[in-house]
């Protein structure tokens, strides 16, 4: 910068930082803060370094040895000590006191409460005769309480009962069923009863909770003229042939319906 450094010098350059001349070099750092206070000023103007001697306290600067109480009040002193601050909030005895005045420091403690024989701190809370049922607290003086809230149970009156120990009333377990309801004829089939609901394809079982499971049946065997007896869900290629409104026995002939002179045989296969 136009200026000759003997080698060693320290300076000061703007923005804070701290330079040395070095072996003919310039070294420069940011200058490092020490702060041994809790509450320091801001560094003043041109200074880079806070200083501890005041104190900056809830945004207000405070002078060395000031004396002052908080924003909060409540009978509480601070003072400003080397950028430090040191704050004693007054020692109030017990006991309650039933009107503070509004110049007492100490805040009202309130009485503590005396309840079927026996005492209990402002605040407490217990139960009546010990059931938990009850809920009592101890506000001023004065104990008050409170029946436990008991939840909004979605079963019948006569399915509720009180368990021994117990402040609410529960639903007992639905009784196991017995079978399956299957419309609102009341036809009820019992537990691992099978039958067919009209298609004889379809095979349907009562189970023991009490829902019914069914499954259709897949007709695998197949053949030209199958035999289609009634309320049976698959052909039967065994039995013969089916041919144009007729049924015909295994190795019969006949005459065909569409020839005279063709003769036909049936053959299962």
């Amino acid at each position: 910068r136009g200026l000759s450094r003997e080698p060693g010098a320290r300076w000061a350059e703007p923005g804070c930082r701290s330079c040395t001349c070095q072996g003919g070099r310039v070294l420069c750092d940011a200058v490092s803060c020490s702060i041994p206070c809790s509450h320091p000023l801001p560094a003043p103007a041109g200074g880079c370094c806070p200083t501890c001697a005041g104190c900056l306290h809830e945004g207000v600067a405070r002078a060395e040895g000031d004396v002052f109480s908080p924003s909060d009040g409540n009978c509480t002193v601070c003072v400003c000590l080397a950028g430090n601050v040191s704050c004693l909030s007054p020692e109030c005895p017990p006991g309650s006191c039933p009107s503070p005045s509004p110049s007492d420091c100490c805040s009202c403690h309130p009485a503590k409460c005396s309840f079927r024989g026996r005492t209990y701190a402002h605040g407490a809370r217990f139960s009546l005769d010990g059931d938990g049922c009850t809920t009592c607290v101890c506000q001023g003086g004065e104990v008050e309480c409170s029946f436990a809230p008991c939840p909004t149970l979605d079963c019948p009156q006569h399915q509720r009962h009180l368990r021994p120990g117990q402040c609410c009333s529960s639903c007992r377990d639905p009784p196991a069923p017995t079978g399956c309801f299957l419309d609102d004829n009341g036809v009820e089939f019992p537990v691992g009863q099978l039958w067919s609901p009209g298609d004889p394809c379809e095979l349907c079982i009562c189970q023991a909770d009490g829902s019914v499971s069914c499954r259709r049946t897949e007709c695998l065997e197949t053949c030209p003229y199958p035999i289609r007896i009634p309320g049976q869900c698959c052909p039967d290629c065994s039995a013969g042939c089916a041919y144009m409104g007729r049924v015909f026995s295994n190795n019969e002939t006949f005459p065909s319906e569409l020839d005279p002179c063709l003769s036909c045989i049936c053959l299962v296969r």
